[in-house]
């Protein structure tokens, strides 16, 4: 089974009109005032998974600031899902720092959605005062058991829109944090990855946390496949492609031709890793 832990999907009317959603909304108004800059719904995501032979796809929108925004595209994730039952599982997604996130969370998990992100934090580091807000949505989150996904991105490197000022040691503090929440690492986590060779303590802090590979065409080449599974895990690297930003079949072709995998590095990363923690 494929599953793609990483896609987004907007209402009609954003991705229509788009311009009349950037007052207020920075990040978004960043990453989606270029025109080529794609916006999809839910149809053009079956379609497309159809296309690339992809079991299933975790869905959601955007970490809105204005709770109008992020209730109409999660309401949309939850109608997605409703139509799709068996092919799409939904994340809930808002800015933590709105006094009602703790409250939009709750009404998405009892909803039933499947789990809390893509939350991302575009205009500065994950500081102190980022976790006293997550610290609501992290706690009810792992009552749950549900896993919460965190845009991550390489602190080094070329500059491209969306890219935010995150440094390896605060990603490492936040996972510090919430060791015991289930927790998604966007974009190959930043790097973070990597110190789990470290022979003191990192192991620990980094037991409950999975890597995804959204964008790595763009980012890496594709020995990051066999290095992170031979660092981490085959268990702790989940396929995602950050659709529409790129399809499924752009990421196939790096993972058949890594003669570094083996079968089974290959099936954990494709879904049975993804299964285990969205179960």
């Amino acid at each position: 089974m494929i599953i793609d832990i990483h896609t987004h999907i907007f209402p009609k009317k954003v991705q229509e009109q788009r311009n009349f959603f950037f007052d207020g909304e920075p990040a978004f108004k960043l990453l989606y005032e270029n025109v080529k800059s794609t916006l999809v719904g839910v149809d053009q995501l079956i379609e497309a998974m159809d296309k690339d032979n992809v079991d299933k796809s975790v869905v959601f929108g955007f970490p809105w600031k204005h709770e109008t925004y992020f209730k109409q595209n999660n309401d949309y994730v939850m109608e997605a899902v409703a139509k799709y039952p068996d092919r799409l599982y939904g994340f809930c997604c808002l800015d933590p720092y709105h006094p009602n996130s703790e409250k939009e969370v709750e009404r998405c998990l009892n909803a039933g959605l499947s789990g809390i992100g893509e939350l991302g934090f575009y205009t500065s580091d994950i500081n102190e005062e980022t976790i006293k807000h997550l610290l609501p949505v992290m706690e009810m989150a792992q009552l749950r058991n549900k896993p919460v996904m965190i845009h991550t991105n390489e602190p080094v490197g070329h500059f491209y829109p969306g890219k935010t000022p995150l440094s390896v040691k605060a990603i490492y503090h936040f996972v510090e944090r919430f060791p015991d929440n289930k927790i998604i690492l966007a974009h190959w986590g930043g790097g973070v990855f990597f110190y789990h060779l470290l022979k003191k303590e990192a192991k620990n802090v980094l037991a409950n946390v999975y890597v995804d590979s959204a964008a790595s065409i763009f980012l890496y080449d594709q020995r990051i496949w066999s290095v992170a599974c031979d660092i981490l895990g085959s268990e702790k690297v989940l396929f995602g492609t950050d659709y529409p930003l790129l399809p499924a079949n752009r990421y196939f072709k790096q993972i058949e031709t890594n003669a570094h995998l083996k079968n089974s590095d290959i099936e954990n990363i494709l879904g049975k890793s993804a299964l285990n923690i969205l179960s």
